[in-house]
């Protein structure tokens, strides 16, 4: 007599069926997203389920090119198998514990590989020392800015209670680092819940108004996105312009936090974009690319000054009230050793990368001839252009000019998301120059349907 089949203790959980874009329609609430058109009859939701290096592909098996690294965050592709392992072998031991007070090797481990990229500051300066961990770039910027407000009043500073920032700026959605935020429609409403805060357009406008409208005795920090302001349309900065704000930082006792959660992780041509222009900031925010795109994970680095003002008997109430609960996830940290690996045994930066941005630039460049293109440029692996009319006028923010294009795009077989009427190309680096070229002529198609 055959033995009995056992009876299974659980029952697999079988995939998705029925109407995916309607059930998205039916449940979901899309970040960025204006619910009512997405949800509008005629609207086909894109579902993705697969991908496999720069490619994604949707639940009816269309192929896109990812051309947005999946917000920004996608480095070496998906389904990289090196990051892959590591995430399966963390599952291995454990997949998440507490950091509040607890710590453990991943943890340990990637601080100090952080720390260790960071080239040694010239002289006079202060090396960063210190890494905090936390889940995403908001929060990254938000540890940052209490840790400036509170080690202020650690080091009898309490009159250092305003920041700097620039205008068109994104530093995150958490009310602290919305305040640093330049860009009405995502700010304004709050404006009055959030940090005093002095915008200005450039280093020299700083300069002009310092001592007069800003007093430098005033304020804490100032904060800048280097080399590049992402959601203000991939606008670049002028080359020596860190660096000079890192010297009226100096000058003023003022502290430098840098927010490079899109600019970090070889997006610009080099491991951090601070490294273009030898500057060390005070407070440094990390995310989107830490983990290789796979996994929520940010950290912010600090010096021993502003570590060191945490330090004290419990009762002075010292310290860092702060975090979250999956702050240094094991499973994130062990995704970033193994990005920051892919990073050395494959010589990213060194060897990878600069053929990838020169292939882009050159094919990207192409498309500046085209009508309704304008001020098409690079940096790294970084490409935009602005879309207008042919004399140079903006279309009007209501006919969503770049959303169409975008959708057009995906016609054509290429996923990003516009900025307003800026298209941003920002692949993953593993991209080929075939997908590269095909991105590009999407590009192409997508400009000539909407604009004519």
């Amino acid at each position: 007599m055959n033995d009995p089949i056992p009876i299974p203790t659980s029952t697999p959980t079988p995939p998705p069926t029925g109407d995916l874009p309607q059930e998205a329609k039916r449940h979901l609430w899309h970040p960025f997203t204006q619910m009512r058109d997405w949800c509008a009859p005629g609207h086909e939701p894109v579902v993705l389920v697969e991908g496999e290096g720069a490619l994604l592909r949707d639940h009816e098996g269309r192929e896109y090119i990812d051309g947005n690294a999946s917000i920004w965050a996608n480095l070496h592709g998906h389904r990289h198998p090196r990051i892959d392992a590591a995430i399966r072998e963390q599952l291995g031991k454990v997949a998440h514990t507490s950091f509040l007070g607890f710590t453990h090797p991943p943890g340990i481990e990637l601080a100090r590989e952080l720390l260790a990229l960071w080239p040694a500051p010239p002289p006079g300066g202060a090396p960063l020392s210190r890494v905090f961990f936390s889940d995403d770039g908001s929060t990254a910027m938000e540890a940052a800015i209490k840790m400036a407000i509170q080690s202020r009043q650690h080091r009898g500073e309490p009159e250092r209670d305003r920041f700097v920032a620039f205008a068109d700026a994104y530093h995150g959605d958490t009310m602290g680092a919305s305040s640093l935020g330049g860009i009405r429609v995502f700010h304004e409403r709050f404006s009055r819940h959030q940090f005093p805060v002095d915008q200005v357009g450039s280093l020299e406008e700083l300069v002009a108004r310092s001592g007069s409208e800003i007093d430098p005795g005033r304020v804490t920090a100032v904060v800048i996105e280097p080399r590049v302001q992402g959601a203000a349309g991939m606008r670049f900065w002028p080359r020596g312009m860190l660096a000079g704000l890192r010297r009226w930082c100096d000058e003023h006792g003022v502290y430098l936090i840098v927010d490079e959660v899109m600019t970090g992780f070889g997006r610009t041509g080099t491991m951090f974009a601070c490294e273009a222009e030898g500057v060390t900031p005070d407070l440094v925010a990390l995310a989107k690319g830490l983990t290789g795109g796979y996994l929520p994970l940010a950290a912010t680095l600090a010096t021993d000054a502003i570590y060191e003002a945490f330090l004290g008997d419990y009762e002075e109430m010292k310290t860092f009230f702060y975090g979250h609960t999956y702050t240094a996830s094991q499973l994130g940290c062990a995704a970033a050793l193994a990005n920051l690996a892919i990073f050395r045994e494959e010589a990213v930066i060194e060897t990878v990368l600069p053929p990838k941005i020169a292939a882009l630039g050159e094919a990207f460049g192409t498309l500046a001839d085209l009508p309704g293109v304008h001020r098409v440029r690079q940096c790294g692996m970084i490409a935009a252009f602005d879309l207008a009319r042919p004399d140079g006028t903006p279309f009007d923010w209501w006919e969503r000019t770049g959303a169409r294009v975008c959708e057009a795009a995906r016609r054509h077989g290429l996923l990003t998301r516009p900025i307003r009427d800026v298209i941003v190309l920002m692949p993953p680096y593993c991209i080929t120059p075939g997908q590269i070229a095909r991105a590009v002529e999407a590009l192409r198609r997508a400009v000539r349907e909407v604009t004519g």
